[in-house]
């Protein structure tokens, strides 16, 4: 109970409010890691709740700058309800944050403040202490689901194969899934021409998902893409992906793709 108690203060005082009544003690999960956990490993918890695991995993590694320690933590966004007298303190809390009312959301801003005081304990630390937010849904590419009556329209409406209501960033992230990359790899954006042009692993992968590539942009994208490959100088092969209706026609693609071959970029795939 005494635990319990210093970790309810301790959690209290970390966001600033009483936003949860029984978290599990730091401590105690810390040393659940150093009994079953050694290099680089990953810790998945399914139940994330306050996201100790996380905070937990963050100072493992700051104790041990060899390992390279992660956590999947896994929260479904179950409702705060301000009217239910348990709930009220932490609905008001995400209230304050501008965010949804559920667990996730705290969980979320637990994770954040538990890294930066972490990184204020241990200014030489130069290790990671982020994390990136996904939410499992239905595939970015549309099915083909044919109107019998109405093939002509069917077509149409299918040169398009990305969903409209799909991000960049929903189609890049499903992108890495289906190549097998790290979903935490990273990723640096660079401006090339009209065109934003996004590197993941370093230049493994080069990717453009503009709506549009006009003719005229072809050459100056394609060297551009050349350019920054060079620079950054990739280990392996470097897989080059672009969204296929964004040219206008099969020359302005098959142009491009002539471009990069020329300079080694052979594997070039449009979504």
């Amino acid at each position: 109970y005494g635990m319990v108690s210093a970790q309810t203060g301790y959690l209290t005082e970390l966001m600033g409010a009483a936003v949860f009544s029984t978290p599990k003690p730091v401590q105690m999960i810390g040393d659940f890691i150093k009994w079953f956990a050694q290099g680089d490993f990953v810790v998945l918890d399914f139940f994330a709740g306050s996201g100790t695991t996380g905070e937990a995993i963050y100072r493992a590694a700051t104790d041990n700058d060899s390992e390279n320690p992660r956590f999947i933590l896994v929260q479904l966004p179950e409702v705060l309800d301000s009217n239910v007298a348990e709930q009220r303190v932490a609905a008001e809390y995400c209230a304050s944050l501008g965010k949804p009312h559920n667990i996730a959301e705290l969980t979320k801003e637990r994770l954040r403040r538990a890294g930066k005081k972490i990184r204020e304990e241990n200014p030489l630390f130069a290790g990671d202490l982020g994390f990136r937010v996904f939410k499992l849904d239905s595939t970015n590419i549309r099915e083909w689901d044919p109107n019998h009556g109405n093939l002509a329209e069917t077509l149409e409406a299918s040169v398009e194969h990305l969903k409209k209501t799909r991000t960049e960033q929903d189609i890049l992230f499903e992108l890495l899934l289906k190549l097998g990359l790290d979903l935490c790899v990273p990723i640096e954006t660079k401006k090339i021409g009209n065109h934003e042009v996004r590197s993941i692993g370093a230049g493994t992968l080069l990717v453009c998902l503009s709506a549009a590539i006009p003719a005229k942009d072809v050459e100056t994208l394609a060297l551009g893409l050349v350019a920054w490959h060079k620079a950054l100088k990739p280990a392996g092969e470097t897989t080059v992906v672009f969204r296929d209706s964004a040219f206008a026609d099969d020359v302005a693609k098959t142009n491009l793709a002539a471009i990069l071959a020329q300079h080694g970029l052979e594997t070039v795939r449009s979504l």
